[in-house]
């Protein structure tokens, strides 16, 4: 977020500090945390340290943080439709990526529930594709109903904007760059594709 706001690539300096050869270990940012260990697990352990008085901060701080990264996602993709003329209510967005990390079908608190939900209450008209699943089921914290909507070159086109949420390798990158009018990119999937693309919206 930092970077961003000073238009520095988050990607080139992990990729800069990667080239380090030994003690780096590089951490990758995103919409928010899914899965049940990162966003749940470390506060068994603040739990447990409250009973004895010690504080931890850090594990609070660093919930506190990716708890915001969906909102995040949601201002950059509102001002990126709002460079564009475009208002988010009645914009038809997609989520690509409903999985919470790539190349698997769970989706235990996934950053794109919440992605979803958020740009629906601002009036969006939003759908998901994932090649990993095919449709939302009731969960703790949500009861979306929607399915997986197929995706090609065509129907990119109807979208008023693209946003990436998990970074499936099934996906066709440069595909999507070619044929979409707006992408907010918050896994850095953009990396890898061709050509001037000014539609292409770090997040």
């Amino acid at each position: 977020m930092v970077l961003t706001a000073m238009n520095i690539d988050i990607w080139q300096v992990i990729a800069a500090a990667s080239s380090k050869p030994f003690g780096f270990q590089p951490f990758y940012p995103g919409p928010g945390l899914g899965g049940h260990c990162i966003p749940i697990d470390p506060f068994y352990l603040t739990w447990k340290a409250q009973e004895v008085g010690m504080p931890t901060r850090f594990i609070e701080l660093a919930g506190e943080i990716n708890h915001k990264m969906p909102d995040y996602v949601v201002e950059r993709t509102s001002l990126a439709l709002n460079n564009r003329g475009k208002a988010v209510k009645g914009a038809k967005i997609l989520v690509l990526g409903l999985a919470y990390k790539p190349d698997i079908d769970d989706v235990r608190e996934s950053p794109s529930f919440e992605l979803i939900e958020k740009l629906l209450h601002l009036g969006a008209k939003v759908e998901f594709n994932d090649p990993h699943v095919s449709a939302t089921h009731k969960m703790r914290n949500y009861d979306l109903q929607l399915r997986s909507v197929p995706m090609t070159a065509q129907s990119l086109k109807a979208y008023d904007c693209v946003v990436i949420s998990t970074n499936h390798s099934a996906y066709d990158w440069q595909m999507i760059a070619d044929n979409a009018n707006l992408i907010i990119d918050s896994r850095g999937a953009m990396r890898s594709v061709t050509g001037k693309h000014d539609h292409i919206v770090p997040a």
